[in-house]
């Protein structure tokens, strides 16, 4: 992991904490594709799930005869319904993911691109135990697929290793990058895209739209720095371009009212694309606990998803 935080990104505290919570990981299975997906439901199709007792009116051809015959207990299979939920989760790699603050105290200590891989992986872990599929792609310059979409043990552990070896890039466009992974994703599904987005908003939503005509799902997990949001620094700063355009030196005190109006006009431009197109956008900041971050955003999805279900039925 990088070397600037001292606890794992993958500290089971912290997904422990995520599966713990049931509504999380069923919102995740059954909310995304908003009504697209049909949620686990014990049918009648080749993937087993588990064994329960027994029930008058069962389907007597569910029986396993072969515990009967060991222990003379009559119990049935159950089965989970194949499901067409599949994820992508799209992380964004490039130069300026390596962000981490200065390092003064009460500040995080580990970069956006720790951050992000915390979050794909507690995703990952969620929508694998719900026995759905998941696939990962990382772009900076370019887009590339590590993981093909798959589900079980061996997906979940090839998921945490090839997160765990991301390492920051050189400059993205991430307009230019999403169109790519159009290409990296056959069929449909829903793509879990994971990035600073601090390119140009216009770029960006070109590769939400490729997204979307493939018939993709795109949720734009936004995840920044607290400083990058309100420029809380004094006196003169040494500015580096992490994707590699050179150094400038300035003087915060100058800058942070144009930078905070430049900032407040960004986020307000990909809140109302990301509406205009009836994306979710979910910011996150790198001091926010990712099991709260998670769980605040699919709560709030599952509300109005259950809102909506419900002026389907009256």
């Amino acid at each position: 992991m990088g070397n600037q935080s001292s606890r794992s990104p993958f500290d089971p505290a912290i997904l422990d904490a995520l599966s713990g919570l049931d509504f999380v990981a069923r919102t995740v299975v059954e909310g995304f594709l908003a009504g697209e997906h049909r949620s686990p439901r014990h049918g009648s199709s080749a993937e087993f799930a588990q064994h329960r007792e027994y029930a008058p009116g069962d389907d007597l051809r569910h029986i396993d005869w072969r515990i009967f015959a060991r222990s003379e207990r009559l119990v049935v299979k159950e089965y989970i319904e194949e499901s067409n939920f599949i994820a992508n989760i799209v992380l964004d790699t490039s130069g300026s993911m390596a962000f981490a603050g200065n390092g003064r105290d009460g500040e995080p200590t580990w970069s956006k691109l720790d951050y992000a891989r915390w979050v794909a992986a507690a995703l990952g872990q969620l929508i694998l135990g719900q026995r759905d599929v998941v696939g990962l792609i990382l772009f900076d310059t370019e887009s590339h697929q590590l993981l093909p979409p798959a589900g079980g043990a061996p997906q979940r552990a090839a998921l945490l290793k090839q997160l765990e070896a991301a390492e920051p890039g050189g400059e993205t466009e991430e307009g230019a990058c999403l169109t790519q992974v159009v290409r990296h994703m056959p069929g449909r599904g829903i793509a879990l895209v994971i990035s600073d987005f601090l390119g140009e908003v216009p770029a960006i939503f070109k590769g939400v739209e490729a997204l979307i005509a493939q018939g993709h799902e795109p949720v734009l997990i936004q995840v920044l720095h607290p400083r990058e949001l309100d420029f809380d620094f004094d006196g003169y700063l040494r500015l580096q371009d992490l994707e590699g355009s050179g150094e400038l030196k300035v003087d915060a005190r100058v800058l942070r009212e144009a930078y905070l109006a430049e900032v407040e006009a960004h986020q307000s431009e990909l809140q109302k694309r990301a509406a205009a197109y009836a994306v979710d956008f979910v910011p996150m900041q790198t001091d926010a606990g990712v099991d709260v971050a998670l769980s605040r955003y699919l709560a709030v999805r599952s509300a109005r998803l259950a809102r909506h279900a419900g002026g389907l039925r009256r």
